[in-house]
């Protein structure tokens, strides 16, 4: 049968839609060969009222105050904040966390641009030989040519299924996390400062002890010579007593040694050299300070810990990114279109002739891919459930930490109290023992066994009062260290709601 013309390039455009619409449906059919069926994860993170984490007993609510982040002041030396100050302005370990937060924002803006479309422009000239003898006959064949093509291009991904969107979620998500672990850092850092710090006090307070030790030993020396002239002793006991004298010097000069290296570890944290740890004046640290616990420890402290914070930003990114690998498996579609102007020379450049368009949909359509969809979606739900793993386990040690602290406080004002009472026995011993040596009735040898036992309770309630101090800091950094999630805009809607609302779900 013949067609008129018409009506020939009406069929024929018909069989061609009829074609492509039959192509799409099978794309569409077979599509289904890739999916996410039995993909899933069961975990979920352990919220803090939960019956694996009682904590009423350990960790009981006292009507305390959280952590302030001017924490530093209450131990009365107006020395220690400005070091934390100096160290977190200038140690490397701020400046390492700020650059990762930098990174991640990076990733962000990147992300970002994959929602909205895109516009190119580009320009060629070229100039060529067409041969006399191939596909142009002359006058273009064996002639010189230049050709100039101008063109401004422009795509869009529409994303359907929200792929991008998931990938922008994810990478806020990580800069999140970032911030929450530079907060971490902030807090680990000043902590040390502090620490080293009241080693520091430590250390002085049993120089003071030792200096207290040769001036004791130096009067029972003197002791001894008298005696020695009086007959009632002999070399033997000189010479005991200059050892004893001679010793305790050298405990002394340790401690001197230890001071300086000390001083050179807090220089370290300063990010400055060793000799800025030698300017640091001699710590004046208040003795005691009473703690109370704040109320809800459990339940508040998921917003109070930056490193809790930090982990459950990296469960949201894990999420999104499990969204993002399930949006995969669902066609793409990208729309395209470009326009601009290519002709032989530059006399009809610009023309309507020389126009040139072109405009139409991209439809990318996984189909089968030997299972690499499902391994990559396989390896995001197990990212997810070590996330979620990360996040319960820092959950728990963040409790355990805080009800340690806490349990080690009360032990140590226990074993204080016990030391301050064999201390003051002790030295009234010493003292006696003194007294009798010198009316010549009793030994040297118990006077320096009641005065070794006086010096070794001195400075176990030296080390048992600074290591509460330590024990305090300890436990300031365990509720945060002056962190609030909320203040620092890293607080997470619904939070402490179910896990059901984050946690990905499933295929039907």
């Amino acid at each position: 049968m013949k067609f008129p013309d018409s009506s020939a390039s009406v069929f024929a455009t018909s069989t061609t839609s009829l074609k492509r619409s039959a192509l799409a449906a099978a794309v569409l059919v077979l599509a289904g060969c890739a999916n996410y069926a039995g993909i899933s994860s069961d975990k979920q993170i352990t919220e803090p009222q939960s019956d694996a984490l009682q904590a009423t007993q350990s960790v009981p609510s006292q009507g305390g105050q959280w952590p302030s982040l001017d924490w530093a002041k209450q131990f009365g030396d107006p020395q220690l904040p400005q070091l934390i100050d100096e160290a977190l302005a200038g140690n490397p370990s701020i400046a390492q966390a700020q650059a990762r937060i930098a990174k991640a924002s990076s990733y962000i803006e990147s992300s970002r641009a994959g929602l909205y479309p895109k516009v190119n422009g580009s320009y060629s000239w070229s100039r060529e030989l067409f041969s006399a003898n191939a596909l142009y006959p002359p006058p273009y064949g064996g002639t010189w040519y230049s050709e100039n093509n101008a063109l401004v291009s422009a795509s869009w991904d529409l994303d359907l299924w929200g792929k991008n969107r998931s990938r922008l979620n994810q990478a806020v998500s990580q800069q999140k996390a970032a911030e929450a672990d530079m907060q971490q850092a902030r807090v680990t850092l000043a902590a040390s400062v502090a620490q080293t710090y009241n080693q520091l006090a430590l250390l002085y307070a049993l120089r003071d002890v030792a200096q207290r030790e040769i001036a004791n030993r130096t009067d029972v020396g003197r002791i001894t010579n008298g005696r020695v002239t009086a007959g009632l002793d002999t070399n033997v006991e000189i010479r005991t007593a200059e050892g004893n004298i001679a010793t305790s010097q050298t405990n002394l000069s340790e401690l001197d040694g230890q001071i300086t290296t000390t001083r050179y570890q807090l220089g370290a944290l300063l990010g400055q050299g060793p000799d800025r740890g030698l300017k640091i004046a001699n710590p004046v640290l208040t003795s005691r300070i009473d703690v109370t616990l704040p109320d809800n420890v459990p339940a508040d402290l998921i917003a109070r810990r930056p490193d809790i914070v930090a982990a459950r930003w990296q469960v949201e990114a894990a999420t999104s990114n499990v969204k993002e690998a399930k949006a995969e498996f669902f066609p793409d579609i990208n729309l395209s279109a470009a326009a601009g102007f290519d002709a032989f020379g530059w006399g009809r450049f610009f023309t309507s002739s020389s126009r040139q368009f072109n405009a139409g949909p991209a439809i990318h359509l996984p189909i089968f891919d030997a299972g690499a969809l499902r391994a990559q979606l396989k390896g995001r739900y197990a990212d997810f459930d070590l996330d979620i793993a990360n996040y319960n386990q820092t959950l728990v040690n963040a409790l355990n930490d805080v009800a340690t602290q806490i349990a080690s406080i009360r032990s140590v004002d226990q074993q204080t109290n016990d030391a301050t009472r064999a201390l003051d026995a002790s030295t009234h011993a010493y003292q006696l023992a003194v007294i009798r040596y010198k009316a010549g009735l009793s030994p040297q040898l118990q006077v320096l066994t009641a005065d070794q036992n006086r010096l070794s309770n001195e400075q176990t309630v030296t080390n048992l009062r600074m290591k509460r101090r330590d024990l305090q800091i300890g436990l300031i950094k365990a509720l945060g260290g002056g962190f609030d999630a909320a203040d620092a805009n890293l607080a997470i809607d619904g939070q402490t709601s179910k896990t059901a609302s984050v946690a990905p779900k499933s295929a039907d």
